[in-house]
């Protein structure tokens, strides 16, 4: 990890329960450790309208909530980049942010995300965490007592194509999210 001047984005993304969250904290507790500042940013996020109407979308039925929670979440993210992008940090790190395009129906996922690509900022730094439908599941089983819509085995199966397809054709570091977190957190920082 060099020093720089320059504000650098790191993005985490992948499936629910491929360890998003787990390796943001640890980045930025590495981070603020190394004595940079940081700041982190969940999606979607419970302090505002978007982030809100998204989570809540979440645990509803049919095609409309799937399609709210996908409009919900992306206005989330714009919101963020908005609001926090442009403070004084030496690292931003956005849990979830492109990767939510994968959760719209084919071929709209395709078509949102080179969207959403052409007008946000994208990175250097964008690591996709790469968890098997199956070990997802068993997160997801094992950690919550209230499942989201996206959240049976089916679903997962279903949306890890479509993610993978996107990060493949996008610049992504594909981790391997079904290793420990400690050897996830070695590849990410030796990445930075």
């Amino acid at each position: 990890m060099e020093a720089s001047e320059q504000l650098v984005l790191v993005i985490v993304d992948g499936l629910d329960a491929s360890g998003k969250s787990t390796q943001a904290l640890r980045l930025y507790n590495f981070l603020r450790n190394h004595r940079k500042t940081v700041f982190l940013r969940f999606h979607p996020s419970n302090d505002n309208f978007f982030g809100v109407k998204a989570k809540g979308f979440l645990y509803l039925k049919g095609k409309s909530a799937h399609f709210a929670a996908a409009f919900f979440y992306m206005l989330d993210v714009i919101r963020s980049i908005l609001f926090y992008s442009w403070r004084r940090y030496d690292y931003i790190i956005f849990v979830r942010y492109l990767m939510g395009t994968a959760y719209l129906p084919s071929p709209l996922h395709r078509i949102g995300y080179q969207f959403f690509a052409s007008i946000v900022p994208t990175s250097n730094s964008m690591f996709f965490l790469d968890v098997t439908p199956e070990e997802a599941y068993r997160r997801i089983q094992q950690d919550r007592s209230k499942r989201e819509m996206f959240e049976s085995l089916e679903e997962l199966k279903r949306i890890r194509g479509k993610a993978l397809s996107l990060a493949l054709v996008g610049k992504w570091a594909v981790m391997n999210g079904d290793k420990p977190a400690k050897e996830v957190e070695k590849e990410i920082r030796k990445s930075l």
